[in-house]
């Protein structure tokens, strides 16, 4: 029965948050929606901003300082290719949606980047057995790279990962849509500590921020900023491990100690053949 109710509640949830989208698009709007939940963003709605005072700008053009004001995490102003710009080339997308994916992928991110060396590190120092220190690519993730003995094949696990991960995803973007809403639903008695601050980006909570982290506007702006940052460096790692990866046939934890045993014959430009 919990499990029913839980997954009724779900659905009930995303229809709601589906038709207030395809509400959206067609410009039909809601009497009962206090908000907008559609992705088309008018120019006329664009705000005035102010021309980026007292912070560091990274190749800002007049243009992106139009809509760019500093508000955001780790806003320096950059966006070439107009991403943002609400009544650019970026209009189609919500630029709440695009600053609320960075700050999700970067998470993720800082995740995978940790968890594809440790394995690594871990067997270097000898704490992990070695038929289990393997580079991250010879787990499963690519099976003609080779894959480890798990309880399951490679191809079940993958299915079970995108269904658990498809259902967390799945109710995180109800909260995006609906702030608070998973407050709301059933799920199995942790409904408190899930209705998130309000901000979807930063729901805190017992479950999202159990040390209690940022407890002034001060020291959450710099740990905001920190996070962002560590978040986009992230992503560049992961980016580079799939590079190295099939570059050099090695995980990222080996690449490092080559380069380190021999600099000059073990670096980008060698890796490439360009010497």
């Amino acid at each position: 029965m919990a499990a029913q109710a839980l997954v009724s509640s779900s659905l009930t949830s995303s229809v709601e948050t589906a038709r207030q989208l395809l509400g959206g698009r067609l410009g039909v709007s809601s009497a009962s929606s206090p908000r907008r939940s559609s992705f088309v963003v008018r120019a006329a709605s664009t705000p005035p901003v102010k021309q980026g005072a007292d912070r560091p700008l990274w190749f800002a053009s007049k243009q992106s300082l139009s809509y760019l004001d500093g508000s955001l995490p780790g806003d320096y102003g950059f966006d070439p290719l107009g991403l943002s710009d609400p009544e650019g080339t970026g209009g189609f997308i919500e630029p709440r949606w695009l600053a609320y994916g960075e700050i999700i992928n970067g998470r993720y991110a800082m995740l995978g980047a940790v968890g594809a060396i440790a394995p690594e590190i871990l067997g270097k120092a000898g704490l992990i057995p070695q038929e289990t220190a393997l580079p991250w690519f010879k787990t499963g993730v690519i099976p003609p790279a080779g894959t480890y003995n798990y309880w399951a094949d490679p191809y079940t696990l993958f299915v079970l990962e995108m269904a658990l991960m498809g259902f967390a995803e799945h109710r995180r973007f109800q909260d995006w849509a609906n702030p608070g809403s998973m407050g709301k639903q059933y799920f199995l008695g942790l409904e408190k500590g899930l209705g998130g601050s309000g901000d979807p980006a930063y729901p805190g909570g017992p479950f999202f921020n159990p040390l209690g982290l940022g407890k002034d506007e001060k020291s959450m702006k710099e740990l905001k900023l920190k996070e962002v940052k560590n978040g986009r460096l992230a992503m560049l790692a992961i980016l580079g491990y799939f590079v190295q990866a099939l570059v050099t046939g090695v995980g990222p934890f080996q690449n490092l100690l080559d380069h380190l045993a021999d600099p000059v014959h073990n670096n980008v430009l060698t890796s490439l053949k360009f010497h």
